[in-house]
Parts: structure tokens; sequence; C-alpha cells
């Protein structure tokens, strides 16, 4: 998938776990969802030219080398007698689910540990990556809601609030990029180290008819834009909304004839 879809499909995930943790509000599933769109893009770490790579320059460089270096050594020692030959360095140890649930209890253990502060920076940097790939509209966005949240609600409060939840939104954006990757023509092995078929990290894929290409006409014409208007009508109160004007303009279609 391409980073925006990633961005989006993460965005959507999180507003649709964000009330199963609490996040209730809309300042706070909106700051949920923030951050699984963003992580939604983190697994691409493994790659140099990606975005999370190059987000903070010198700084996500190094992390994305040690990645690879890491994915590369685990792959040399796990894989399989039908596993491929090479590298394993793009789309293994990051596209895992071990992966998004050691992240996700990382960052449990420091927001707890941290408090609203720790939660506040998980939030920007998910911010700032789905900035990257979506566009820099949403970091203006983003300093409206900040300021409209300061204004009607104790922002810091109801950030405190999602103290080691915010755990949950980051091993569910990577989760959702690993299930976006897996509906690709490439697969994901994000079931690692389970063995199927002989291959310790066997890509995952659906039948043929149900895959289609990075950045070709599927995820462009159809994907993306699907997704963009579910990622509207699942913040908090708009679907609600959007029934209670359509019943409105039913009641007053009935009344007049």
């Amino acid at each position: 998938m391409m980073g925006r879809t990633h961005a989006l499909t993460g965005w959507c995930a999180g507003l649709a776990v964000a009330p199963t943790v609490g996040a209730s509000s809309v300042h706070q599933a909106v700051a949920f969802a923030a951050t699984t769109a963003g992580f939604a893009l983190l697994p691409d770490l493994d790659h140099p030219g990606a975005g999370a790579s190059r987000l903070l320059g010198p700084v996500t460089g190094a992390l994305s080398w040690l990645l690879r270096r890491l994915s590369s050594m685990l792959y040399a020692v796990t894989k399989g007698p039908r596993d491929e030959r090479h590298r394993g360095m793009h789309r293994h140890l990051s596209h895992t689910v071990l992966f998004a649930a050691g992240l996700g209890a990382l960052t449990m253990w420091g927001t707890r540990a941290g408090g609203w502060y720790a939660v506040a920076g998980v939030v920007l940097f998910g911010l700032l990556l789905a900035a990257d790939a979506l566009g820099d509209w949403l970091l203006l966005v983003g300093a409206g809601a900040v300021v409209w949240w300061a204004r009607t609600a104790s922002a810091a409060g109801e950030l405190q609030e999602l103290t080691g939840w915010l755990g949950v939104a980051v091993a569910v954006g990577c989760l959702t990029h690993c299930l976006g990757d897996s509906l690709t023509e490439a697969g994901c092995p994000f079931l690692f180290p389970v063995p199927i078929a002989g291959e310790t990290w066997y890509e995952l894929r659906p039948p043929s008819f149900l895959r289609f290409r990075t950045g070709k006409r599927v995820e462009n014409l159809l994907v993306f834009p699907a997704f963009v208007v579910l990622g509207v009508l699942l913040v908090p109160g708009v679907w609600q909304g959007l029934s209670g004007f359509f019943e409105q303009i039913s009641v007053q279609a009935g009344a007049h004839p």
C-alpha cells in the first residue's frame, strides 16, 4: 500500500477501536486515531526511502538502519527450509504481530511512566508521521484542534486518561499496516514465527482476484476514496448528525407532499 492509504486506514481503525478503550470524547478519539494513523506507517521504517525513515533526518535514519540489521539477523536464524533466499530486511521484523505487540507494550509502559507529557509526545510523533503521508494540511488541522481542545476541555486531563491505552493505538496502527500489505501482490509475513508450508516467514495474502498492486487503479480509485468517506463517518457525532439531518428532511418531505 501507499503511505497515504496506510495512514488513512490507520485513522479509520483508530476511530473504530477508540470507544473500546474508553476514548469516548471527540478529543480523545481524534488523539487516539491520529496516533494510530501515524503508527500505521511506522513498519516501513525498515525501508531507507520510506517517509518514516526520513521523518526526523539522522535520528529516524539511524533507527531505520538498526531495524534493518536486526530484521536481517533474525531472518537468518529463523528462516524455514522453503523461505526465500534474501536478506530479510524490508517487510519482515517490523511487519509482524510480534513487533506490533512489542512496540505497543513499550508505549504503554512509557506513557504510564511519563504521564501526559509522554502521551503528548507519542500523539505528536504519530501526527507528524501521518502528515508526512497525507500532507501538511493535517498539521494545520491538528494545530486548530489543539486550540479548540484547550478552549473547550482540560487537554492535560483528557490526555492523562489515555495514558497506557495509547499503546493499543500504536499496536493497532502497526497491525493495520500489516493487514493492508497482506492485500497486495507481495503479501505480508505478519504471523511470524508460525510455520506455514515450510516457511517461517510465510507471506499471507488473499486469493489473486482480491489482491491489488500498490499505487495502481484499485488503490487510487476504490480503496483510498472508500476510506476517505469512512474516515469522516467514524468521527464521533458525525454519523448521528447525518442521520438526524436526513431524518428531518424525510419528516419535512412527508409533511409537504
